[in-house]
C-alpha cells in the first residue's frame, strides 16, 4: 500500500531542503490553471510511456487533483521498482486549502 502524506508535512521536507520530486500527473489544462513550483508533470496516460524520466533515487510525491489518480500511479510506481513512493493526499485542492492559497481552486 502506498504512504499518503499530507500537504503540510511534504511542504516542511519541501522547506528543510529535502529533494524530493513533486510528480503531478494531472491533464495540462489542469497544471495550466494550478500547480505547485517545481513538479515534473506527466499525465497519468503518459506515465507508462515515460517512466523512465521519473527519477528513481530520491522521495517520489505524485500529486492530482484530489488524490485519486495520483495513488493510482504511486501503486504503478511502486510495482515497477521505485523505493520511496508517496500519494499527495487530498492533492492539489488540499495543498491550496493547506499549504498555499494563492493556488487556485477548481
Amino acid at each position: 500500500m502506498v504512504a499518503e502524506s499530507r500537504p503540510q508535512e511534504i511542504a516542511a521536507r519541501l522547506a528543510a531542503g529535502e529533494a524530493i520530486t513533486l510528480l503531478d500527473v494531472r491533464e495540462g489544462w489542469e497544471v495550466e490553471h494550478s500547480a505547485i513550483e517545481g513538479i515534473l508533470h506527466i499525465p497519468m496516460g503518459e506515465v507508462v510511456a515515460r517512466r523512465e524520466e521519473i527519477p528513481g533515487d530520491r522521495p517520489l510525491v505524485c500529486v492530482c487533483h484530489h488524490g485519486m489518480r495520483s495513488a493510482q500511479v504511486a501503486a504503478y510506481l511502486e510495482q515497477q521498482g521505485w523505493a520511496e513512493v508517496e500519494n499527495l493526499s487530498g492533492g492539489i485542492d488540499a495543498w491550496s486549502q493547506t499549504v498555499d492559497p494563492s493556488i487556485p481552486r477548481y
